[in-house]
């Protein structure tokens, strides 16, 4: 495993993150549909934390069932997302969780990330892009002057 980081150093645009942690406490599992097909998936919260800081991480589908409240994981590959204000760890396609041989005896929910607004210009803003403005959304950059052009 490649360096791990502290809780307390991540950052809204942290990618590639290896993050070792103890389960704090496991929210009630709920289900969802997706935005894409419309299959129903399962979504749960855990908050985790080291000696540094805490985090609420988003578990989906088979990774709810990898951790237990008390245990220590390893989230490798992981990224920060900020959704509703607030920065959350996510496994994502390309990342891992498994159970770790690490011993946390300390966490530190004080200093817990999640909970900390963060500022309205980050995040989610729509389209393709994100952004406080959005992005290009579905016909592209060149698809809103298409008509334009042929009005002329």
């Amino acid at each position: 495993m490649s360096e791990t980081m502290k809780i307390a150093n991540l950052t809204m645009s942290s990618r590639g993150i290896n993050v070792v942690a103890k389960v704090v406490s496991k929210s009630a599992e709920r289900a969802v549909a997706s935005q894409w097909d419309q299959s129903e998936h399962r979504v749960c919260e855990a908050t985790v934390a080291d000696d540094s800081g805490a985090i609420t991480l988003v578990l989906w589908d088979d990774n709810i069932d990898k951790i237990n409240e008390g245990n220590v994981i390893e989230v490798q590959n992981g990224y920060v997302k900020v959704f509703r204000g607030s920065m959350q760890l996510n496994v994502g396609r390309y990342g891992s969780i498994a159970a770790s041989e690490a011993v946390i005896e300390n966490v530190n929910t004080e200093n817990n990330l999640s909970q900390k607004e963060v500022p309205a210009q980050y995040g989610y803003g729509g389209g393709y892009g994100g952004g406080p403005r959005g992005g290009y959304r579905r016909g592209g950059y060149r698809g809103r002057y298409r008509e334009r052009e042929q009005n002329y």
